[in-house]
């Protein structure tokens, strides 16, 4: 996490700010009619539960674990051109097919933090849910990290656990629905495995840090 610190965190955080534009962009500017996508009954049984905001904000920090344990530069810059890739993939859809959620029924704008939420992403842009895509694949890439660092079991159970508080979240504020979320989960699959075959060797430790890790042991 250390190595290369201050290029992932501020590319990571330049190239959210670049995909946002186009977010923005694909979601006020829809080019076709816009589909509202159906419930299911996974939908009626997740009621509306605000509090899972504060979950579906973690997004933003969880993601940056996935570059964050890239150890060079090239496995780095291949990380983000696998997850870039994913979210052109994504605006491509919803320029292709413009979506959004059914209308909660109730103004959610008295919840603390609901009010920005809806004036800064409306409803659209649902399917897929690229909030669930990115969790999916960085949750992938980091336990492929972990099982190869040979960490304990917790970390990988914490890290699926996160996954899946996150892509519980989006149905739990209204955000997407369950098919959402379900195309959203099998868009990150799709780059995200793909991502794990084709890409830079890890780097190895240097012959030093191997015999001082011998030594050690």
């Amino acid at each position: 996490m250390r190595k290369l610190f201050w290029l992932k965190l501020i590319g990571t955080t330049a190239i959210t700010c670049l995909f946002f534009v186009g977010y923005f962009h694909v979601l006020r500017n829809p080019v076709h009619p816009v589909a509202v996508m159906p419930l299911t009954a996974l939908d009626r049984w997740v009621g509306f539960q605000p509090e899972a905001l504060y979950v579906y904000l973690t997004l933003w920090l969880y993601i940056g674990f996935g570059p964050g344990l890239q150890r060079s530069f090239r496995e780095l810059n291949v990380y983000g051109l696998w997850l870039g890739a994913m979210c052109v993939t994504g605006l491509g859809l919803f320029y292709l097919w413009p979506t959004a959620v059914p209308p909660l029924g109730f103004d959610a704008s008295g919840f603390p933090g609901f009010a920005m939420l809806q004036g800064v992403d409306a409803a659209g842009n649902a399917c897929p849910s690229l909030h669930v895509a990115t969790a999916m694949f960085t949750v992938i890439r980091v336990d492929h990290v972990f099982r190869e660092a040979g960490t304990p079991r917790v970390l990988r159970l914490l890290n699926l656990l996160w996954f899946v508080a996150i892509a519980w979240s989006t149905l739990a504020v209204k955000q997407h629905v369950a098919l959402d979320a379900l195309a959203g989960a099998l868009l990150g699959i799709a780059f995200a495995l793909p991502s794990l075959r084709w890409r830079p060797a890890p780097q190895r430790l240097s012959s030093n840090a191997t015999r001082t890790s011998e030594k050690t042991s």
